[in-house]
């Protein structure tokens, strides 16, 4: 079984008379590339709020040379005249991108993919919200969120109530 999260191994590099030791991050045998976007697959913003998607990619054997967003199947402009709508990415061993879109309105809901040239797809819901809470949208059923709120309310009360003091 491979160690994922073991530390990088070091090396000895020879220059001149000195000995200096480096670090190189290695990428695991056998391991995947990873790509995700951090938080929930469904994720609710206000209408006029900025969404705030991060895409990280891992375990690549270099960072990816190109990152596409899509949104409901079609790749970002983000030269479009609708504006506010930027991309910022940090490559590495760990590439980060962050895309952010600035007064989000209903034609921002949808799903949103991030697309490494050398890795996989990861994928998001974003439903933009008008006013509406996010427990009363899921399916219709806004009276059964609002009952499993209610039993997990009750039950973290009783456990604090029976829990020892400290």
């Amino acid at each position: 079984m491979i160690n994922v999260a073991s530390p990088p191994t070091p090396i000895c590099v020879r220059r001149s008379r000195l000995l200096t030791t480096a670090t190189l991050q290695q990428r695991p045998p056998d391991v995947q590339t990873i790509t995700e976007i951090l938080g929930s697959p469904e994720i609710f913003i206000d209408i006029g709020s900025t969404i705030n998607l991060t895409c990280i990619i891992q375990y690549t054997p270099e960072p990816p040379p190109n990152i596409a967003w899509y949104h409901n199947s079609q790749m970002i402009n983000f030269d479009s005249p609708r504006g506010g709508i930027s991309l910022v990415t940090e490559k590495g061993p760990v590439t980060t991108s962050r895309l952010l879109i600035q007064n989000a309105g209903q034609a921002d809901s949808g799903l949103y993919n991030c697309t490494p040239s050398n890795g996989n797809t990861a994928s998001v819901h974003v439903h933009i919200l008008n006013g509406e809470h996010p427990a009363a949208m899921h399916h219709g059923r806004g009276s059964l969120a609002r009952f499993s709120s209610l039993v997990m309310t009750v039950s973290l009360g009783i456990l604090l109530i029976l829990l020892p003091a400290t």
